[in-house]
Parts: structure tokens; C-alpha cells; sequence
């Protein structure tokens, strides 16, 4: 079982960047592929960008590629989206999600994800 906490979120400028991070508890951190998720008022959570356990290898919304980057730090039970060139649109509770497993799948729905975090919001200003 692995429990997350995001931070790092804010208000920021549309073309501006953020880092949101999510730190795990637990001792198998290394053995979970992560992913993050955001829910803007009155739409559905969304996918956004998932990484393996080994952070070999990821994938990304449409909405984000190019602008977002998905990073894992293993010995610090962490995993990290860097967002640039943010714009209004991009603004949600952002939430980290783990599932179990030594796989080289990147689910991009929130039921194949286990574990949620807290969420942390986002706002970009026009």
C-alpha cells in the first residue's frame, strides 16, 4: 500500500511554469507506476501523464505533450510534473495515482489507478 501527497500547486500566469510534486510513503515505492490526473470544475478527472516504475518510459495527454514533463525519483519516493507554457485551460486540481506493478503499461484512465492522492490546485490566469 502506498499513500500520496501532492504539493507545489499555485496561481501562475498563463505562459508561465509550475512543478507539482507528489511524495509516497512506504518502502515499495519503486514498484508502483504513477501517473497524474487533473479535474477541472464541472468536467471529469482527465488524464495528463503516466510514468513506468523504472521511469523508462511515459506517455502524455495530447493537451500536454510538448509542454508537460512526468519525472520519477525513486530513492526519494517522489514523482514530479514540470508544466510550462501554461495556459488557462490548464487549470484543475492536479492528483497523483499509483498502481501496483513491474509493467511497461501506462494506463491513461483513473480506474486502473489504486491509489489517489489529495490533489493540489493549479490556477493560470489570462
Amino acid at each position: 500500500q502506498v499513500q500520496l501527497v501532492e504539493s507545489g500547486g499555485g496561481s501562475v500566469q498563463a505562459g508561465d511554469s509550475l512543478s507539482v510534486s507528489c511524495a509516497a510513503s512506504g518502502r515499495t515505492f519503486s514498484s508502483y507506476g504513477l501517473a497524474w490526473f487533473r479535474e477541472a470544475p464541472g468536467k471529469e478527472r482527465e488524464f495528463v501523464a503516466a510514468i513506468t516504475w523504472s521511469g523508462g518510459r511515459s506517455s502524455y495527454a495530447d493537451s500536454a505533450k510538448g509542454r508537460f514533463t512526468i519525472s520519477r525519483d525513486n530513492a526519494k519516493n517522489t514523482v514530479y510534473l514540470q508544466m510550462d507554457s501554461l495556459q488557462p485551460e490548464d487549470t484543475a486540481v492536479y492528483y497523483c495515482a499509483a498502481r501496483f506493478g513491474r509493467t511497461t503499461i501506462l494506463p491513461d484512465t483513473s480506474r486502473q489507478y489504486d491509489y489517489w492522492g489529495q490533489g493540489t490546485q493549479v490556477t493560470v490566469s489570462s
